[in-house]
């Protein structure tokens, strides 16, 4: 009967967070016991953290109380919800921590009531956060990363392989349309918090942050307004002496798409209606401003809700096939040009996860 109890209780919280698929549908009570939908921080940055009063960790207050009032006039709030979870360590009421982060820290930034953040009375909220972002695992290379690695490891081997939450102060950074960007552990420097801020508040560095490359589309062919738009954020791109070594071809037809993807005896370009065919000259130079060019477009198509991939291997392929010659005569490429690479353009029908980047491959010389 436990087992079904369980099982039960399980396919209600799958059902729960399936019918609340956006940050927006989830509702929380706040210090005073009022339910506060989190629709209202729409268009805001989020961070979104579980604290305690009592912990190694919570000095953090005072680093979140700093954070916050640097960004809060650019979009930033800080949602706190503090923990019993882990080491007893939020003792008391949600006045009696309300009245310590007042006195210790001057907290200003939002304070919800006491929650459970793990198990099965785990606040909706932070079910879904933790399947938006999983546990990555602490920086063993950091001290402090080290020392909580260790001390969970010994209570359980095998901890890190689910996406609990794993302390007090863990950290959920969300993006003004509601995707959830990044988790950081305890343990994560509020300086690298710092960074990501602000490239979430900014509108264009966000944009930068946000683009993933697409490969699947939905049927819909895009506005030619629109490919207007995106090609001529495109052409704006710097060049070497304004040279502008570039051509650009927009195909529209779909019908000429179909009929290339036919004779290819595949899909090329990801079932993608439109593409972006950008030329540069036979004998070469020109490819570093192409690339600029095409960056800012893949840029701009994500600002207005479209999503590219820039293509190189079939563009080989169809230099090298015969049956695929009336595709590139359609595109009136003049003789001393060469297609260089396309860009895949339309609907998107996926949102990628971002990839790790390797930040060690930097270095500032000072």
């Amino acid at each position: 009967m436990k087992r079904m109890f369980l099982s039960l209780m399980a396919i209600v919280c799958v059902l729960t967070l399936s019918a609340q698929s956006s940050i927006y549908d989830f509702k929380a009570k706040d210090d005073a016991g009022n339910d506060v939908s989190l629709a209202q921080y729409k268009g805001k940055v989020l961070l979104i953290v579980n604290t305690a009063t009592r912990c190694g960790f919570t000095p953090q207050y005072k680093e979140l109380e700093a954070l916050y009032e640097k960004y809060r006039n650019e979009g930033l709030e800080i949602l706190d919800f503090p923990c019993n979870q882990f080491g007893q360590q939020a003792p008391g009421t949600i006045q009696e921590i309300r009245q310590f982060c007042s006195a210790n820290f001057d907290i200003q930034f939002p304070q919800f009531d006491k929650i459970e953040v793990n198990g099965d009375n785990a606040h909706p909220l932070f079910t879904w956060l933790k399947a938006q972002k999983g546990f990555a695992g602490f920086d063993v290379n950091d001290q402090r990363g080290k020392l909580m690695d260790g001390m969970l490891r010994k209570r359980d081997a095998n901890y890190d392989k689910n996406a609990d939450i794993k302390w007090n102060f863990t950290k959920f950074l969300v993006s003004r349309d509601g995707r959830v960007v990044k988790r950081y552990e305890p343990t994560d420097k509020i300086a690298d918090i710092d960074i990501d801020v602000q490239l979430e508040l900014n509108p264009t560095l966000s944009t930068i942050m946000a683009r993933r490359s697409v490969r699947k589309y939905l049927d819909k062919v895009v506005e030619h307004d629109k490919l207007e738009v995106v090609v001529r954020a495109g052409i704006n791109a710097p060049s070497g002496v304004n040279r502008q070594p570039w051509i650009v071809r927009v195909v529209e037809d779909q019908q000429l798409i179909a009929d290339v993807n036919k004779a290819a005896g595949r899909n090329l370009f990801y079932g993608a209606p439109n593409l972006i065919c950008v030329c540069t000259p036979a004998a070469g130079g020109g490819e570093l401003d192409a690339g600029l060019l095409g960056e800012n477009m893949m840029l701009a198509a994500k600002a207005i809700g479209l999503g590219t991939v820039c293509l190189g291997g079939p563009v080989r392929f169809l230099l090298s096939n015969d049956k695929c010659k009336f595709f590139l005569d359609r595109l009136d490429i003049p003789a001393d040009y060469k297609l260089n690479y396309i860009l895949a353009i339309g609907y998107p029908n996926e949102a990628p996860n971002a990839k790790p980047r390797d930040a060690t491959k930097v270095k500032f010389i000072k």
